[in-house]
């Protein structure tokens, strides 16, 4: 059951995993100042799309102009232009009617040097295609209509304005919030993984807790399950891009369900520790409450629905929302790695390469296939700039600027982390836990990928700074953990195994609490019939006692403190040199 619904829920969210990118802000500044020597001059927000034309970065750059007040016209005609023109001007116009290229282009004609448009409606940066940006020279930007009450009640009509966009650092404080999360979720996931993979081999025996049963589910993927997830991904992301306004919604409604199920299963093993709340609800025939569940544990789970609905209905609160949905972010990442599993290096590399394509193609080819230019996995990311809604996937880890910056006079810029740049990696360091400890090899391929991991990390914000662009992170990260595991196992001469994951069909090693094996030679279950054939001069072998009077092994508490202990020993190993006398495991279950 609960591989099922983590299978479904890699269905669901497989798509959006990948979208990382880092926000690129479209805002700028139009400093305003009365042209007869007035009151102070005063910065105002502005949205503007530089393939139009570029800002300068300092005032001191960005010559003043007159500004012309041409609200009362559209500007979608020859006949809204006054008779002689915006020469040297910048002229203030109302949007609607027209696009933003005609409007702008009968400003260029007319010698205006720029062009403000007032909006009533949420500002939008203006957009419009290659050959329309390459016939434009002029800068075009959205002002809000309340800024522009705000400049003509403290300023008049007589002003000077000069546009420009101050530099924002690429790299800032947060980034070493989003290497700790990142670095600190694919380490803790990998660990978990493993450790928790490995014990299921020991524990087959059942448990009373049925939730807890079907939390040692996995998923192993296989080559086909890779050729659909990257089918999905593909899909799925020319639809966002195509209807992204509708498709939106759902991708938050699928979040929501998601991170409530990952913050539970996160949270359930904490729970399961507490001393209250182990009584279960009555008998009755509800669906799921049939198996009555403990309280405590439904408690857990309508704490968990409540933090994501809280979330859905505040997720546009920039000042705290942020925080929410990377705690849900996280335990999402971190309950897909403890379920999905990749049982070969073979099958890590498939994933790992046909995914490291992927995101290079989204990002750097798809710019010369679509008719604006723009990158598709960007522009999903970042959200359109026409949406109407103006929401913005959730499927990423996001932290607000720290350094401060005139800009957040506008808006409170965010650096994004997709979740696929950690899970994608995250599974392989889980295979490299997991095959440490078949191997008994001190973690050291758990160690050298999760360092590889956070060193492709900081290549990616180095690459962020230089490009001065949004970096698909997978280019970065992937050969950084893949060469590093094959280099490991290059240098332990351990490749073969590791990238067949051979190591995994040996038996594990003795433990002294692991049950006793059951597909070995059972005892008969006549106890008058002997086990093995017995030479004549050697007494019969005794037959094997009731199971209500087999001995149970006991520690040196229960025996007193001057009681000799027991080493524990294997199921194969016999109890004397002269006598083969079964394991008492496997003589209570041939007597039960």
């Amino acid at each position: 059951m609960a591989a099922a619904t983590a299978a479904a829920l890699a269905r669901l969210v497989a798509p959006f995993l990948l979208l990382a990118a880092q926000v690129s802000c479209e805002y700028g500044m139009v400093h305003v100042a009365s042209k007869d020597g007035g009151p102070k001059g005063k910065d105002y927000c502005i949205l503007y799309n530089p393939q139009w034309a570029h800002l300068p970065h300092d005032l001191s750059k960005a010559p003043p102009l007159q500004l012309r007040n041409w609200t009362a016209s559209l500007l979608c005609s020859a006949a809204d232009l006054p008779a002689h023109g915006f020469r040297d001007q910048i002229p203030l116009v109302a949007r609607g009617n027209c696009t933003f290229y005609e409007k702008v282009r009968l400003a260029q004609g007319s010698g205006a040097r720029g062009l403000l448009i007032v909006s009533r409606e949420r500002l939008v940066p203006p957009g419009g295609n290659k050959t329309q940006y390459d016939e434009i020279a002029i800068p075009v930007a959205l002002l809000s209509y309340r800024d522009m009450l705000d400049i003509f009640r403290r300023f008049g009509h007589l002003v000077q304005v000069s546009l420009y966009a101050p530099n924002e650092p690429v790299l800032d404080y947060n980034m070493v919030i989003i290497f700790i999360m990142a670095v600190g979720t694919v380490a803790i996931g990998g660990y978990w993984a493993g450790s928790r993979d490995v014990k299921k081999r020991y524990m087959k025996h059942k448990r009373d807790d049925g939730l807890e049963k079907q939390e040692d589910e996995a998923v192993d993927v296989t080559p086909v399950m890779t050729c659909v997830f990257v089918v999905m991904c593909c899909s799925m992301l020319v639809l966002l891009y195509h209807f992204y306004d509708l498709l939106v919604y759902v991708v938050i409604g699928i979040f929501c369900l998601a991170s409530a199920t990952g913050l539970y299963s996160c949270l359930a093993p904490c729970v399961r520790r507490l001393p209250f709340g182990e009584c279960r609800v009555p008998n009755n025939s509800l669906p799921y409450f049939h198996k009555r569940p403990q309280v405590r544990m439904l408690l857990l789970a309508l704490f968990c629905v409540a933090v994501s609905v809280v979330w859905g209905i505040f997720r546009n609160e920039d000042q705290w929302a942020w925080v929410l949905q990377d705690a849900l972010g996280i335990a999402f990442c971190l309950y897909m790695l403890r379920t999905i599993r990749l049982p070969t290096f073979k099958a890590c590399t498939l994933l790992l390469l046909v995914l490291f394509l992927y995101d290079i193609f989204f990002v750097f080819i798809t710019p010369f296939l679509t008719k604006s230019g723009s990158s598709i996995m960007v522009e999903v990311a970042t959200g359109p700039s026409d949406s109407a809604t103006r929401e913005k996937l959730p499927m990423v880890l996001k932290v607000p600027r720290l350094n401060s910056s005139p800009l957040a006079l506008c808006d409170r810029p965010f650096s994004l982390l997709g979740f696929g740049d950690i899970l994608v990696p995250g599974l392989l360091v889980a295979y490299c836990h997991r095959f440490d400890i078949q191997v008994q090899s001190s973690r050291v391929y758990f160690v050298a990928c999760t360092i590889a991991y956070g060193v492709g990390l900081l290549v990616t914000f180095v690459a962020l700074a230089l490009m001065q662009r949004g970096q698909p992170a997978l280019l970065y990260l992937v050969p950084c953990t893949l060469v590093t595991s094959c280099a490991v196992a290059l240098w332990r001469r351990e490749l073969g195994v590791f990238w067949t994951g051979s190591g995994f069909a040996k038996a594990l090693p003795p433990s002294p609490w692991a049950p006793a094996p059951t597909d070995g030679p059972q005892p008969p279950k006549d106890p008058a019939t002997p086990l093995s054939p017995q030479p004549p001069s050697e007494e019969p072998a005794t037959s094997p006692r009731p199971a209500e009077q087999s001995p149970e092994p006991c520690t040196p508490e229960e025996m007193g403190p001057g009681a000799p202990t027991r080493e524990p020993r294997s199921p194969a190993e016999p109890e004397g040199p002269d006598q083969a006398q079964l394991h008492p495991l496997a003589q209570h279950s041939s007597s039960a």
